[in-house]
C-alpha cells in the first residue's frame, strides 16, 4: 500500500444545525465553576433530578415490570416508530376521560418528554415561524426551537399572581408567524400550579385566535396538597391541543427516557399534524423498547400510595425551603405548589451584587451551595432552588442562604 504524502486539511466546519444548538444552562453554569468554601460540604440545589441524592427510590413494582420485560425476550428489536400498540393503549386508558376521550391512535410514544416537545414543535412550525414560550421557563424550549430554525417570542408570567400567564401580553405578541403556544403547568422553574379558572381563560384566548396549544404537563402528578392539577384537555375539550408528558417525574425515572404526546382533537383540526407526528417518529424508529414495553405493568401495579408518599415528601421539603427564606429581607418568593422548584427574587442593589449570576457565584464560594441563576430561565435577579434533596440538606442549605443574606444585606 503506497504511503500517503502529508495532506493539508481545511478546517471542517460544523453545520448550521449544530451552530443553532446551544445549551443556555451550560453557558451559565460554566461560569460557576469556582472553588467552593473548603470548610463547608457542597450542597447542590441546582439539578432537577429526583434521583440525584438516593433518597427517592423507584417503585419496586416498576423495577419488577422492567425485569419481567427483559426476561420475556420479546422487546429487544425495533418497536413500531410510534410505540407498541399495548403501550399506547395503556397510556390512552390512563389519561382518557369522558369529556376528552383517548384511544391508542391518539398517543405517540417518544424518547422522554423533551423528545415529545421536539416532535410537537417540529410538527407545528416551519423554519421561520414562531412558538410562544413562557418567561421564566425551561431553557430547553428555546434550544429545541433554535435547532429547527423556529423563532421564539417570550410571554410574561406574573409572579405576584402565582406566576400566571400575562394573557394581555400573549395577545400583544400574536401575528401571522405564530404557530403554537407552549404552556407549562406545573411549572419548571416556578413551582406554580394553575387554577382551573386561569387555564380556562388560556384556552378561551387560544380559541379566540385559533392558537394551537402545546401543554407541557410532565409534572402533572407532582402537586402538593391542597393544590389540584387540572389537565388542559379537560377544560374546553373542543379546543385541539398536544399534551406532552412522560414517566420521568411521577415514577422517579428520568433516565428511562420514555415520554408521550397525547393528541386531543375532537374538532378534527389536527389530521395533518397527526400524520406529521407519525412521520417524525420514524426518525429514531421508536423510543426505548424495554422501557416502553414495561409501561402497561407499571401503570397497573404501582399503587397510588407511592405517588402520594412522594408528593408528601417533596412537598414537605418545599415547605422547609420556603419557611426558612420567606421572611428574609431582600428576598421575594412564593410557596411552591408542585414540581421540584422555587424561584427566589433578590433585591440585587440591597446586597451589592451585579446580578443573579454573581449571587450564585458567591453562594458557592462562601456557602458551598449551588443554585442556578434565574437568567438561565429568562428571569434576571432570581435564583432557582430545587428541593428534592433530603430534608436535613434542604434545611442546612437554606439556612446557609439565609445567613449569606444577613451578611450582605444593606438597609
Amino acid at each position: 500500500m503506497p504511503v500517503m504524502e502529508d495532506i493539508a486539511w481545511n478546517v471542517v466546519e460544523k453545520s448550521d444545525v449544530a451552530k443553532n444548538t446551544t445549551n443556555p444552562i451550560r453557558n451559565v453554569v460554566d461560569r460557576l465553576k469556582i472553588p467552593p468554601n473548603p470548610e463547608k460540604t457542597v450542597i447542590s440545589l441546582g439539578l432537577g433530578d429526583p434521583t440525584a441524592f438516593g433518597n427517592l427510590q423507584v417503585p419496586v413494582q416498576a423495577v419488577k415490570a422492567v425485569q419481567k420485560t427483559l426476561l420475556a425476550h420479546q422487546s429487544n428489536g425495533y418497536p413500531p416508530a410510534v410505540g407498541y400498540e399495548k403501550t399506547r393503549a395503556a397510556i390512552a386508558r390512563r389519561y382518557t376521560r369522558p369529556e376528552a376521550p383517548l384511544e391508542a391512535n391518539d398517543v405517540i410514544v417518544t424518547s422522554g418528554c423533551s423528545g415529545a416537545l421536539e416532535m410537537a414543535f417540529s410538527a407545528l412550525a416551519h423554519a421561520g415561524q414562531t412558538i410562544l414560550l413562557p418567561q421564566p421557563g425551561f431553557s430547553l424550549y428555546k434550544t429545541l426551537c433554535d435547532n429547527k430554525g423556529i423563532k421564539v417570542k417570550y410571554y410574561r408570567l406574573i409572579p405576584e399572581r402565582n406566576w400566571e400567564v400575562d394573557l394581555a401580553h400573549v395577545e400583544e405578541l400574536l401575528d401571522d408567524s405564530v404557530a403554537g403556544w407552549l404552556i407549562n403547568n406545573p411549572s419548571n422553574p416556578c413551582g406554580s400550579v394553575y387554577s382551573r379558572q386561569h387555564l380556562i381563560k388560556c384556552k378561551e384566548l387560544a380559541a379566540k385566535h385559533r392558537l394551537m396549544i402545546v401543554a407541557d404537563e410532565i409534572y402533572e402528578d407532582m402537586v402538593f396538597s391542597p393544590n389540584e392539577f387540572h389537565p388542559m384537555a379537560l377544560l374546553e375539550p373542543r379546543i385541539p391541543l398536544l399534551a406532552c408528558g412522560g414517566l420521568a417525574k411521577r415514577f422517579l425515572v428520568p433516565g428511562w427516557r420514555v415520554g408521550w404526546i397525547l393528541i386531543h382533537d375532537q374538532s378534527h383540526a389536527l389530521n395533518q399534524i397527526r400524520g406529521a407526528l407519525v412521520d417524525l417518529a420514524g426518525i429514531i424508529l421508536g423510543a426505548n423498547s424495554i422501557m416502553q414495553a414495561a409501561i402497561p405493568d407499571i401503570f397497573e401495579h404501582v399503587p397510588e400510595s407511592f405517588h402520594q408518599e412522594v408528593n408528601q415528601y417533596i412537598g414537605h421539603n418545599a415547605d422547609i425551603a420556603y419557611d426558612c427564606l420567606a421572611d428574609t429581607p431582600g428576598l421575594s418568593l412564593l410557596r411552591p405548589q408542585g414540581a421540584l422548584y422555587m424561584m427566589v427574587g433578590w433585591q440585587v442593589d440591597r446586597f451589592g451584587f451585579e446580578d443573579d449570576v454573581q449571587i450564585c457565584e458567591r453562594l458557592i464560594s462562601e456557602e458551598s451551595v449551588l443554585c442556578l441563576p434565574g437568567t438561565i430561565f429568562g428571569m434576571k435577579n432570581y435564583i432557582r432552588i430545587v428541593y428534592c434533596a433530603p430534608p436535613e440538606m434542604i434545611e442546612e442549605a437554606t439556612g446557609r442562604i439565609k445567613a449569606f443574606c444577613a451578611r450582605h444585606y444593606r438597609q
